[in-house]
């Protein structure tokens, strides 16, 4: 696959080129590490000049970039205010806080990543669960949609419910169902003997509203991501995520990672998919306007319609009130509150590397490259120059993802394409903080739905192209899981 005209492929940046000194030297700093006997130079700054340092408590994912220019704090303290708005069903006195839904998964933004951290599946029937959510679709042929109405999105609606199943709703129209998760045992024996139990998920949707699901329906369970060092991930040179890909794993190593290329709504144009679990959306500013749509039931100058995700089987849903007002363009969340949304989402800070010069940790960092981690889980990259963008200009980051998909098994597959991801696809997640998850969302839940309750859990489900890394742990001895685990710990 090839990425057309790569030097105009983000028109969203404002991009220096560089020059050919420069790609030397970065080429060099990027290297793969052969020394595990200290930490690397630059390794304690994850987020380079944007790296919080010193903050350890559960609001450590919730600050600003650390080279943020003074004059630009207002923006994302005020951007931090509209992420945590709680929006009200129209018509309402407050013009610019209503038309919430009518379908709706979360009233805001903050709901769903809680103190900007990673969510959760549902622990027990009073938790609502409000931040993990189904996606839904149905296969592509299927579909009554046209094949050119298809390419414009990443899969085909399940006729009824649409792209995602809304489990709350305004008063007088009822939400589209409840997902139900029941969970089975794997036992998986471990190299020294010892069992570790693994919980295997199976959903369904329940005290639907509308009707039944299509026969064919695919269901696709997401949790609400980290927010974390978007800005550093969407300032990545294309071209060096595509150098990484190898689509026909034309080295033989077993890994095939490749680029998910996604409609892109603001530029009307094809584009490398960065966010999402399947690297599902190109933008922060497209993600963030997906989310008002979806999740919240939010109009904006991407996805216009004042009734949200319903859909033309929907007739009361979509006749109900909007907030779609002059005073916001027409819209509900204007495209001033959008801007506004999408600077704190890029400036959120990663926090400090904590103890990368421990023995035990530069020891699993070796058996993290030993056991082939980084074929995925790219240490570093160098960011590009970027003329209005300070905070992400330039910088030498260590995300631990080569932001590419790739088939993690059946075990972990949810059988749904999402754009070029096919149903065992999901795009490598940034390791950057996953260590304060603990602290920071209390828990540690991983995965795309969280059925994984510890680190080592989300290793050994992973299946694929990482079936042989996931071998190598699983045959380690305790002492060295134990460092490999400590390692990821301390990112």
């Amino acid at each position: 696959m090839t990425f057309a005209s790569a030097a105009g492929a983000e028109p969203h940046l404002n991009v220096v080129p560089r020059t050919a000194a420069e790609a030397a030297r970065i080429s060099a700093v990027t290297a793969p590490t052969t020394d595990f006997t200290q930490p690397e130079q630059f390794e304690t700054h994850p987020a380079g000049a944007a790296t919080k340092f010193d903050i350890r408590t559960r609001d450590a994912f919730s600050f600003a970039s650390a080279n943020m220019p003074f004059e630009r704090e207002l923006d994302f303290k005020v951007g931090n205010g509209f992420f945590k708005k709680l929006w009200v069903t129209a018509p309402s006195s407050t013009v610019s806080s209503d038309g919430l839904g009518p379908l709706y998964n979360a009233r805001a933004c903050q709901r769903c990543h809680i103190k900007d951290g990673r969510g959760h599946p549902p622990e027990g029937a009073e938790d609502e669960g409000v931040s993990m959510f189904l996606r839904l679709s149905i296969p592509a042929d299927q579909s009554d949609l046209t094949e050119e109405t298809l390419a414009y999105l990443g899969a085909a609606p399940e006729p009824t419910y649409g792209l995602q199943l809304q489990d709350k709703s305004i008063p007088g129209i009822a939400p589209e169902g409840q997902m139900q998760i029941t969970y089975s045992d794997v036992p998986v024996t471990l190299g020294d003997g010892s069992v570790v139990t693994l919980r295997a998920p199976e959903y369904d949707v329940v005290d639907l509203q509308s009707g039944r699901l299509h026969p064919d329906v695919q269901l696709s369970p997401r949790i609400a991501p980290q927010m974390i060092g978007l800005g550093l991930l969407e300032a990545i040179p294309a071209a060096d995520i595509l150098a990484h890909a190898d689509p026909e794993d034309a080295d033989g190593d077993g890994i095939s990672g490749r680029p998910n290329m996604v409609w892109n709504h603001e530029f009307d144009r094809e584009m490398l998919g960065r966010f999402g679990l399947k690297a599902g959306s190109a933008t922060i500013r497209e993600q963030s306007a997906m989310a008002f749509h979806s999740d919240i039931g939010l109009s904006t100058s991407m996805f216009p319609e004042g009734y949200g995700e319903c859909t033309a089987a929907q007739t009361e849903c979509r006749a109900a009130p909007d907030g779609n007002t002059p005073e916001q363009q027409n819209l509900e969340v204007s495209d001033q509150v959008l801007d506004l949304v999408t600077f704190y989402s890029r400036n959120l800070a990663v926090p400090a590397r904590r103890n990368p010069g421990d023995p035990e940790v530069l020891r699993g960092k070796e058996l993290f490259y030993d056991a082939g981690c980084t074929s995925c889980h790219t240490p570093k990259f160098v960011t590009d120059r970027l003329n209005d963008q300070p905070e992400q200009s330039f910088q030498l980051i260590w995300p631990y993802t080569d932001m590419l998909l790739h088939d993690m098994g059946p075990g972990l597959a949810d059988n749904r394409p999402e754009w070029q991801a096919n149903g065992q696809e999901w795009r490598t997640p940034p390791l950057w903080g996953i260590g304060m998850t603990q602290t920071v969302s209390g828990h540690t839940y991983f995965l795309h739905d969280g059925r994984a309750r510890n680190l080592l859990e989300a290793i050994l489900w992973h299946g694929g192209e990482a079936e042989a890394a996931r071998e190598t742990v699983r045959l380690m001895t305790a002492a060295d899981r134990g460092a490999l685990i400590k390692f990821l710990e301390s990112l």
